[in-house]
């Protein structure tokens, strides 16, 4: 196969300012052939991204140094250096040659434009002569990405599409130039592992139909066994390692890809804790290999007893609807059933899962049992305590005991505010301790018990990466001493290896504080190693419950086997 991209010696820095110079990515070399889906793997700040960026020229100079190599592409019978073509010459490749696909559809998509004609402007001027024309090469494209009600979708804005829909309205605005070349970067980061089931099949499809080179970015090793033909890895701005995925599984050079083998959640095996990037690296490592961790690391199937004591929890019948329709006084005419004719029961030290596609209800049933939801319920009460018939006084003296974890900790978190501030202040709120050097104090045991500096106590948001942003966000919930944390989807955009990290502090945390958690995830794989029971969601409604042996061994409902069905298998033992 012939060599559509090469990257030879890449090397680009970042100038911040009157600060250091940042190297995001050093000597990069490697080839794309043509046909190929090549998968590039490695965690936050690993430069994958930046050097997909890079060969469609979208770094933003003065800030971005390309301090040394090049990026050849093919274009016909010649080569040409990427970095050294003039505007004008780029802007003819970019889109037509090499598309891209982009991590947060959302934020890529134009709010007040239609879907139609957002990829109507993606359509090249020839192929759109008249307006009809380029509605129907439209409506093919979202077509060719599986889209079942295309013709809806064209009209449709972004708001009114689910996650893994925008995705596949971004696929088709990549395709719209027919590029020889794809480069998707995160695109099922955050989708639901039956959504990113869907796409990563479509992009395969969609390679093979139209002859595409394929450049997969990601951060989860066991997603690229589904899809890719090589790997290449990448930590701290270097290539680890390269070559064909079956390779990369089945004996790994590079400590740092065996930690990320190892990080993921496994469904044929339960786990202690799990294993983290540091257990590999450095000169005496803990662990050999993946397999070597898991098994060192491995227990019993765990058999679950409920519990003879009274329910921390307990929830009968909770509903909480959406206006759907009002008519024209303003009332509504009919309801989203959001969360309908839920019960479930939580004892104390217990993790109870709640898992399902987005749209089931998981997120909604959780605010609601906090009361940060308008709920209704035959009964609601935490510790003996009606939450429905409590007034917001008795509510809010309450309210320690029952905190949250968002799924967005760059977003729960307020930019202006320091870090230690931001722990600090629920006390204050809330009165707890009697003085500010006591709750500083307390604020630095927190920082430390999270795997954080007392140090770090004046530093802003920004100045920490997502897993430590996290982290931050944790520590936050436990200044309150709670016994009930709302765990909503607080590990879903990390990566794998920050993931695991997480789960494990999670989990000495509860140990160490008597802690119980409501998990909300869509990973199944991360539920099963979190959670004592499961309950499953659909529409609005539990459609399966029972112990996480019992859920992962024997599901009864279809909708349950094909979320278990839909998770990336690849961690150990790749298809191919």
């Amino acid at each position: 196969m012939a060599v559509l991209l090469a990257y030879k010696g890449l090397t680009i820095d970042f100038q911040q300012g009157e600060g250091p110079v940042v190297r995001a990515v050093d000597q990069l070399s490697f080839q794309l052939r043509s046909g190929e889906l090549l998968g590039i793997v490695g965690e936050s700040g690993s430069g994958k991204s930046v050097s997909c960026l890079a060969a469609l020229r979208l770094l933003a100079r003065p800030a971005v140094q390309y301090t040394a190599g090049q990026i050849i592409y093919r274009k016909g019978e010649q080569e040409v250096d990427l970095l050294q073509l003039k505007d004008a010459e780029m802007r003819k490749i970019r889109g037509k040659e090499i598309a891209m696909v982009f991590q947060e559809p959302m934020s890529s998509l134009n709010p007040v434009l239609s879907c139609g004609e957002q990829l109507i402007e993606a359509i090249p001027k020839e192929e759109k002569k008249d307006a009809q024309q380029a509605k129907n090469r439209a409506l093919a494209l979202l077509e060719k990405v599986r889209l079942a009600d295309f013709e809806r979708i064209f009209s449709a804005y972004p708001h009114q599409l689910s996650g893994g829909q925008k995705q596949r309205v971004m696929i088709a605005m990549a395709l719209a130039g027919r590029p020889k070349i794809l480069i998707a970067d995160e695109p099922t980061t955050a989708l639901d592992v039956s959504v990113q089931k869907s796409i990563l099949e479509l992009i395969k499809q969609l390679q093979k139909e139209l002859d595409m080179a394929v450049i997969f970015v990601t951060h989860d090793l066991a997603v690229l066994a589904e899809i890719a033909d090589r790997v290449l890895v990448m930590y701290q701005a270097k290539r680890m390692e390269e070559g064909p995925i079956v390779e990369i599984y089945q004996s790994p050079q590079s400590p740092y890809t065996r930690s990320l083998l190892a990080c993921h959640p496994p469904l044929d095996i339960w786990l202690k804790r799990l294993p983290t990037v540091p257990d590999f690296m450095g000169d005496q490592p803990k662990y050999s290999s993946a397999k070597a961790a898991r098994k060192a690391l491995a227990k019993a199937a765990p058999v679950y007893k409920q519990p003879n004591i009274k329910p921390l929890l307990e929830v009968e019948n909770l509903r909480t609807y959406f206006p759907k329709e009002r008519n024209f006084f303003g009332r509504p005419k009919s309801y989203l059933k959001a969360v309908d004719g839920v019960s479930f029961s939580l004892y104390p030290g217990e993790v109870l899962g709640l898992v399902g596609e987005s749209g089931s209800g998981k997120t909604t049933l959780g605010r609601s049992v906090l009361r940060l939801q308008a709920c209704q319920a035959d009964k609601l009460c935490f510790d003996g305590h009606n939450l429905l018939n409590l007034s917001a006084q008795k509510l809010r003296k309450l309210r320690p005991q029952m905190q949250i974890i968002f799924q967005d900790p760059l977003a729960a978190l307020n930019p202006r505010q320091k870090i230690g501030q931001a722990i600090e202040e629920p006390m204050r709120l809330h009165a707890m301790l009697s003085s500010k050097l006591e709750r500083r104090k307390r604020v630095e045991e927190l920082l430390e018990q999270v795997g954080l500096s007392a140090n770090q106590y004046n530093r802003y948001p920004h100045e920490f990466s997502g897993g430590q942003r996290q982290r931050i966000c944790i520590a936050r919930a436990l200044a309150l001493r709670p016994r009930l944390i709302v765990c909503d989807e607080s590990v879903s955009a990390l990566d794998v290896s920050v993931q695991a990290q997480v789960l494990n502090l999670l989990l000495d945390l509860k140990e160490q504080y008597q802690l119980s958690y409501i998990f909300i995830s869509h990973d199944l794989s991360v539920v099963k190693f979190m959670a004592d029971r499961l309950i499953v969601m659909q529409n609005g409604q539990i459609v399966e419950r029972g112990s996480s042996q019992q859920i992962y061994e024997h599901p009864k409902e279809t909708y349950t086997q094909e979320l278990i069905a839909a998770i990336p298998k690849g961690s150990l033992n790749p298809k191919k």
